[in-house]
């Protein structure tokens, strides 16, 4: 514990320091002003100028735009007339009053009145659809595939050479094959001809309209393969 002889002592020692201090203050303050005055003016002095860039002026350039001296507007379209109101009959309809039935047993075909003139054609000249009730069906499968075999060029088996022929075959109201014309070919001549004589050989089911057989157009192709069939 300090005497009050030692605390004394270091009282003048604290108020001594604050003098010291209180006279260099102003010094201190002085020097420390001219030290920024002088920073800020070495700075503005040798950095590099600070200038605005002459962009220069950007035009942008408009395209005239010419209109027409008068422009016409088309007429509106002519409104179409409203529908007629239907009339309604103040009397009462009569539940006696009824639409005869139409069946083919009172209008047989025999009796229709004969096509013109102008409609008939022979659907055998060109491959037209002739409406039916049944399609056609091949019967003979397996004689067809026999033929296959037996009318298969020699020349074209031995090289391995085949392709598929689409024929236009009209089958007759008998079943029978009648007239045919290629439709697409295989690419091979022989290929092509030698399906014709097997469209030929082929026997069909009759195509029905009605429960009537009728002659109609079908497209049948024919596979000639090496190991081929119909």
């Amino acid at each position: 514990m300090l005497t009050p002889r030692e605390i004394r002592r270091e009282e003048r020692k604290l108020q001594a320091t604050y003098d010291r201090f209180k006279r260099g203050y102003y010094d201190r303050l002085m020097v420390g002003i001219l030290l920024s005055v002088t920073l800020h003016y070495a700075l503005f002095a040798y950095s590099q100028p600070i200038g605005i860039a002459n962009l220069g002026a950007v035009k942008e350039e408009l395209d005239a735009v010419h209109l027409p001296p008068e422009v016409r507007i088309p007429a509106p379209p002519v409104a179409i007339a409203r529908p007629a109101v239907p009339r309604i009959s103040a009397r009462p309809v009569s539940d006696d009053l009824t639409i005869a039935l139409t069946t083919f047993d009172e209008n047989p075909v025999e009796s229709l009145a004969p096509p013109s003139p102008g409609e008939v054609d022979d659907v055998r000249a060109r491959p037209v659809y002739v409406a039916r009730d049944v399609e056609p069906r091949l019967l003979n499968t397996e004689e067809i595939r026999a033929f296959l075999k037996q009318l298969y060029p020699p020349q074209l088996r031995e090289v391995g050479i085949g392709g598929r022929v689409v024929l236009w075959v009209f089958v007759e109201p008998n079943g029978s094959s009648g007239v045919c014309q290629i439709h697409k070919s295989s690419g091979y001549a022989p290929l092509d001809r030698k399906a014709e004589e097997i469209a030929a050989r082929m026997r069909f089911s009759p195509a029905t309209c009605r429960d009537r057989p009728v002659g109609v157009w079908i497209a049948q192709p024919i596979d000639l393969q090496v190991r081929g069939g119909v």
